[in-house]
């Protein structure tokens, strides 16, 4: 997950490439990302679509039986819902690309970690608790992985998760690591983006053929061509007649959708929850690759409503809880009050996304500038 859009850094050429005064437009003639934010806000309620009406297990237990059952037609809908993570890192990879560029290491890392910590740590918390009552049904993490879980590297440890969603941070800090490394620590440049994408998709490629877990893991296949696509999308809105950027959002939108089509689509099987169209994966991937690309190319400025940005920072927290936390609410309206299927999915949508401003409102601006600031002085070097 990434932070609300931040602003601009200022724009130089970078090496390697010539600047195009005719298509570079100057970083402060630029007015804030806003249609970003609500791009955000709805591939999280695509999640939570996803995972409230859009597959089997423990929702199942949630709502007294399948889904499919409470929603006969939406469901099939629903289960698209998962897209929303591909959608997820194509505007990491634009953002990270953005929020990089011109920036120190040591700022680079205390940005991400003020960003990504105090809801993280703050859902981890109200997760635990929460299912430590004895009125919810279901079991917490041991005191031990829970404790493990606040490190965000339950996974190559082999933790149970108390955020189910915490595999997508999982790839995230795998990014941000080859990120930072590859093209922060030396200094962000086109040409050092522009190699940097092109390396990642052919080791990628290779690690797909490959088939070793170690590779898997470092170089995340799967999920690369997304991240990449974003990069290449930031690369357009520096210079949108970048040829080189139009072939690395063109070559990442090609294995995008395969890998997408490879990991959700099946032959049809009445025994399976839903049957996902290939086409639809293609086109919800599309959609996906084309939204960001239209707001790279400023093309939905005038999206610019004040409270998109209020959307952008709900989305953050609205991701860590809402799941967890969903299936109590539903179990509470929908078997505990009687309410309809419907009316349960709305409110159990509303009150996670109220729960969202509380922790942006009481934890995360509080706490962030606080990381940031201690972060930045304690690696910054002394004179």
């Amino acid at each position: 997950m990434t932070a609300p859009t931040p602003t601009l850094p200022e724009l130089s050429p970078g090496a390697g490439a010539a600047p195009r005064a005719a298509t570079i437009v100057p970083a402060r003639a630029r007015p804030r990302l806003r249609a970003l934010d609500g791009l955000r806000l709805i591939a999280a309620l695509m999640v939570a679509a996803y995972h409230y009406g859009g597959r089997d297990g423990e929702i199942s237990k949630a709502w007294g039986s399948s889904p499919r059952l409470q929603f006969p037609t939406a469901h099939e809908w629903f289960a698209y819902g998962c897209l929303g993570v591909q959608i997820f890192f194509v505007i990491s990879g634009f953002v990270i690309c953005m929020s990089g560029w011109g920036r120190p290491l040591r700022s680079f890392f205390a940005s991400r970690a003020s960003r990504l910590l105090p809801s993280y740590w703050a859902a981890i918390v109200l997760v635990t608790a929460v299912f430590a009552l004895p009125a919810v049904a279901w079991d917490a993490a041991s005191p031990s992985d829970t404790l493990v879980n606040l490190t965000m590297l339950q996974q190559p440890l082999g933790a149970d998760r108390v955020l189910g969603v915490c595999w997508t941070l999982w790839a995230e800090l795998r990014f941000y690591a080859l990120f930072a490394l590859c093209v922060v620590l030396p200094g962000a440049t086109r040409a050092r983006v522009v190699l940097f994408c092109a390396v990642w998709t052919l080791a990628a490629a290779i690690a797909a053929g490959a088939d070793q877990p170690l590779l898997d893991m470092v170089l995340m296949p799967q999920y690369a061509p997304f991240f990449v696509g974003g990069i290449g999308m930031y690369l357009l809105h520096r210079d949108r007649a970048d040829l080189t950027a139009w072939g690395i959002v063109g070559v990442s939108w090609l294995i995008g959708q395969h890998f997408a089509v490879a990991g959700l689509w099946h032959a049809p099987d009445p025994a399976f929850f839903s049957q996902r169209s290939s086409a639809v994966i293609i086109a919800v991937v599309t959609a996906g690759f084309a939204a960001v690309l239209l707001i790279a190319l400023g093309h939905l400025d005038r999206v610019n409503w004040r409270w998109l940005t209020v959307a952008g920072a709900l989305t953050y927290p609205f991701y860590l809880v809402h799941e967890h936390l969903g299936w109590v609410a539903v179990e509470a309206l929908h078997q505990g009050l009687g309410l309809p299927s419907h009316a349960t999915f709305g409110l159990t949508i509303a009150g996670m996304l109220a729960l969202a401003w509380l922790l942006n409102r009481y934890v995360e601006e509080r706490l962030t500038p606080l990381i940031r600031t201690g972060l930045s002085r304690s690696l910054t070097p002394p004179r």
